[in-house]
């Protein structure tokens, strides 16, 4: 299993929007590299959903259950999406200024690259997480 962290500006898509939709397509990612971590992720995969610009936390726990296939919102055919389902709202969320200042996240992918949408996480840093949220 492979963990991940995907970022979503709440007042355009948030994780309620998800948990009310059940299922959604995670679309209109338009950097290579993040393109590259979505081909990467395979069903049953876990991922944080993150909220971005506003609130800038980690806010709950989603599953990726439709692996890459092309993005609907994209007329070129060239980027691709994926598909996910919510699973847990974490306890409370777990802001970007806690994950800056704990050094048991310090090689964290989506804190050396801020601008990533889209980024791996190891499974000690998706459990480290998932315990802040519940300190």
């Amino acid at each position: 299993m492979n963990y991940w962290l995907m970022k979503s500006e709440p007042d355009a898509f948030s994780y309620d929007d998800l948990v009310k939709k059940g299922k959604a397509e995670w679309d209109g990612v338009r950097n290579h590299a993040a393109q590259g971590h979505m081909k990467a992720m395979r069903k049953g995969d876990l991922a944080f959903f993150y909220h971005s610009n506003i609130g800038v936390e980690a806010v709950g726990i989603m599953t990726i259950v439709e692996e890459a296939a092309p993005d609907s919102t994209d007329d070129t055919g060239k980027w691709i999406a994926v598909h996910v389902a919510p699973v847990e709202r974490l306890a409370k969320p777990v802001t970007l200024k806690a994950m800056k200042a704990d050094s048991a996240l310090a090689d964290m992918v989506m804190l050396r690259q801020s601008r990533l949408s889209v980024a791996p996480l190891t499974k000690a840093e998706f459990d480290h997480v998932v315990a802040l949220s519940k300190a």
